[in-house]
């Protein structure tokens, strides 16, 4: 009987070991909640597939597991968190966890910014960020006023009711801000900021299409993405080179200035050169798009931002200060960020055990903040999917916790390094045309967001303009 028991023991316990072994739902390495991988090899990426994104995955699993979950990235472990209180205890840590984000790296480069941490990363942002600090922002007013000026005077060629793209417009004005910003005035012709947005458009699009789909080395799409790159790194090295020379006769400094003096690394001014480029206008391309979008299906706003833009800033330029005082037009400007969810998540990692929430994280584990569900909590935000400026009041700002609001991150001084250059374009462009224009939406269009690493909408919107 005794032999049984053992026999019966044993068995149950090599069962068990197998369940856990094969079985892919039961690899629990942390006490965080979350749902079980649906594959061995392919953890919850199937699930992520079928919610249309990771945002509305991340949407979805805080509904059901609280404000700290887990799942599975293929075969490594993930955290999410989506609260103040847990950002707060991650708002040290600087380091990126690469695994998250290397599907771009065929388009940045190994060597941007993007994978570097520890010492090499934090060295690299110090330099970089002077050239983006809040004191220097007033350098670079007059230019992105010039650029304004040109596009309000193509809008004002627009015959009556004309069908506007505007997703088209506002992704290529804001490309040539951020060229400007970042390689100077003189650094790129028209003609060569078209050719950028052209090779851009292939490999981008390439790059989010793989998440899904194998690129396929030497496939046709593959030479397409491999022809685009070679000719943007053609680009950039014909500015690099013109840059140096014309540093000689300019005091102005911009990021190709700070990046020159911090390397001679090719690859890596190339991998940086593209980096700063596609995130100095994509996210601001954008955050443009959905600002019209909602000024343009919220017309008593509209005419509200209209009014005090006439009081505050009248027939001038935008200043610094000026548009510090548009204090209103900076509320839909962050209620904008927040309901359209412009950057639904950021991602953080420790090389060591740590505690987050009262669980045990394991060194290494991705913790991801998501953001976008946290700009929809109903706690802070009633009614989230409203567009509703006021939210953004001082007195309602201050009725949050400061990191209920972080729509460019906020860890480990890791925040966007151009989010303030970002303020500024659209805080100039939209004041310009608002000023000399009426937007309206065309009828009959049902706008839908996609949520990859920036929220764009699925198809073009169009709108009409009149002129004030």
């Amino acid at each position: 009987m005794l032999d049984f028991v053992i026999f019966a023991v044993t068995f149950l316990v090599a069962l068990l070991i197998a369940v856990i072994y094969l079985y892919p739902g039961s690899r629990r390495i942390s006490t965080v909640p979350g749902p079980d991988p649906t594959t061995k090899e392919d953890g919850n990426l199937p699930d992520i597939g079928r919610a249309g994104s990771l945002h509305e995955y991340l949407m979805d699993i805080h509904k059901q597991y609280g404000d700290i979950a887990s799942f599975w990235w293929g075969k490594e472990f993930v955290v999410s968190i989506c609260s103040p209180e847990l950002f707060k205890q991650h708002a040290a840590v600087f380091d990126r966890p690469v695994s998250l984000f290397e599907q771009f790296e065929p388009l940045l480069g190994k060597k941007s910014i993007q994978y570097a941490n520890k010492g090499e990363g934090r060295k690299r942002r110090k330099c970089y960020d002077e050239v983006f600090a809040h004191n220097y922002l007033h350098h670079y007013y007059a230019g992105m006023q010039e650029i304004t000026d040109d596009l309000v005077k193509k809008w004002s060629t627009m015959a009556k009711d004309e069908h506007i793209p505007l997703s088209q417009y506002m992704m290529a004005f804001a490309l040539k801000l951020g060229l400007l910003n970042l390689f100077g005035s003189k650094a790129w012709t028209n003609e060569e900021i078209l050719e950028i947005r052209h090779h851009y458009d292939i490999m981008f699009t390439e790059m989010e299409r793989s998440v899904t789909e194998n690129l396929g080395e030497g496939s046709p799409r593959w030479e397409a993405f491999e022809e685009s790159k070679k000719k943007l790194a053609e680009l950039v090295k014909k500015t690099v080179v013109n840059r140096k020379k014309l540093k000689k006769d300019t005091d102005e400094y911009l990021f190709i200035d700070a990046l020159l003096d911090f390397s001679t690394d090719e690859e890596l001014i190339f991998s940086e050169s593209t980096t700063f480029i596609i995130g100095g206008f994509h996210t601001t391309g954008n955050l443009l798009t959905w600002a019209i979008y909602f000024l343009a299906t919220h017309q008593d706003i509209q005419d509200k931002v209209y009014k005090e833009i006439k009081q505050v800033v009248g027939d001038e330029d935008v200043s610094p200060q000026s548009a510090s005082e548009l204090v209103y037009f900076n509320q839909v400007i962050d209620e904008t960020m927040r309901c359209a969810v412009v950057a639904p998540w950021a991602a953080r990692f420790q090389d060591f055990d740590s505690e987050l929430g009262g669980h045990k994280i394991p060194k290494n584990t991705p913790v991801i903040h998501a953001l976008g569900v946290s700009l929809k909590n109903e706690k802070y935000y009633p009614a989230p999917d409203k567009f509703d400026p006021d939210r953004f009041s001082p007195e309602n700002t201050k009725s949050r916790p400061g990191l209920a609001f972080q729509p460019f991150g906020f860890a480990g001084k890791r925040i966007c390094p151009g989010y303030k250059f970002a303020y500024a374009e659209v805080t100039i462009g939209l004041v310009a045309l608002l000023r000399k224009f009426k937007v309206k939406m065309v009828e009959g269009q049902v706008v839908t967001p996609v949520h990859n690493f920036v929220t764009s909408p699925a198809e073009e919107i169009w709108i009409t303009i009149q002129k004030r």
